[in-house]
């Protein structure tokens, strides 16, 4: 086995722009849960908006790739509304179901055939972040250290990526420390205390869910010019249930909670499937076929990230005091 390839295949993944991308959701989502306490389980809904706000402004509509992006952000927050309005002022459980729903609805909705002709459909749209790349300043070739190398289209989206991932971290330290961040966080450890003082709870929790699906939207935004493509079955419920993970295994109201989480989580996947192929291509094991890697690759995290909440429930860099004191 070539434990360096493995190894090489692992650090790219966790620090390439799949995993950034990651990161920008993962604060949205710890937005919603880890500081408000809203059971967000539609997270990939806002992406899937912001992706396809650009791909169909541009593909579809024939605008600019930077009305595209305003049209994503736009839908984010529309979406937002349309979710909390009928939902916020319930039980947080609401909420979840309504999220879910909505996000699945959407997937559906945007590859039906009616929706075709705007949305492509099964086939989704390609080629529309042209603009982007006609951008890149770096030159042809690959780029990075010993085996880990990066093209220069995937390099120049990292930078993006990882760049907007620290201008988001500072700007969300500020928010989260500022009085509307310790409302928020008085809402997640106790809402009716909250609103005992004379907060509007509704309208608090109302932004949050805004800002948190925008941050999903660019995410969204990015994951589509990363692929130059969109496709409806890419933002299944699965993508939400990946952020909860890693939100978890980073540390849930914590700032660098999703950045760890992220990095640790696509390292691993990696390192497991690229592991596990070499292992069955060498004849080490026989008992799983190349087929059933991606099911035991999921298994091994999840055993994984079990013993991690045995241990250490609040995360990797999550607070257990905080944790007892949000009830999560």
């Amino acid at each position: 086995m070539d434990f360096d390839t493995i190894l090489s295949d692992a650090i790219r993944s966790g620090i390439g722009p799949i995993a950034a991308i990651y990161v920008i959701a993962a604060m949205g989502l710890n937005l919603h849960f880890g500081y408000t306490g809203l059971l967000n389980f539609g997270q990939v809904g806002f992406m899937l908006v912001g992706g396809y706000g650009l791909a169909i402004t541009v593909a579809t509509w024939g605008g600019s790739m930077w009305l595209g992006i305003l049209v994503g952000l736009a839908s984010a927050i529309v979406l937002a509304l349309l979710l909390g309005l009928p939902t916020l002022r319930l039980r947080a459980d609401y909420l979840a179901i309504t999220t879910i729903a909505a996000g699945e609805t959407l997937r559906l909705f945007y590859r039906s055939s009616w929706a075709e002709p705007t949305t492509g459909g099964v086939y989704g749209l390609q080629r529309f972040a042209n603009d982007f790349y006609d951008l890149n300043p770096i030159p042809r070739g690959s780029y990075g250290f010993w085996t880990v190398k990066f093209s220069a289209r995937d390099l120049w989206v990292m930078i993006i990526a990882w760049s907007l991932v620290v201008i988001i971290g500072l700007l969300l330290a500020l928010l989260i420390h500022s009085p509307w961040g310790r409302v928020i966080r008085s809402i997640r450890d106790d809402e009716t205390a909250a609103r005992s003082l004379g907060k509007n709870v509704y309208a608090y929790k109302m932004t949050s869910l805004a800002l948190g699906g925008v941050l999903g939207a660019v995410a969204g935004i990015l994951q589509a010019i990363q692929v130059q493509s969109v496709s409806a079955d890419s933002f299944d419920p699965a993508v939400t249930f990946f952020l909860y993970t890693l939100l978890v295994l980073g540390g849930a109201g914590t700032i660098l909670g999703p950045v760890v989480g992220s990095i640790l989580f696509w390292f691993v996947l990696s390192f497991i499937d690229s592991a596990l192929r070499q292992a069955i291509d060498a004849g080490h094991i026989s008992f799983i076929s190349t087929s059933e890697i991606g099911a035991v690759r999921f298994a091994l995290v999840g055993l994984a990230l079990i013993l991690l909440m045995a241990f250490r429930p609040q995360g990797i860099l999550g607070s257990r005091k905080e944790m007892l004191l949000s009830g999560r």
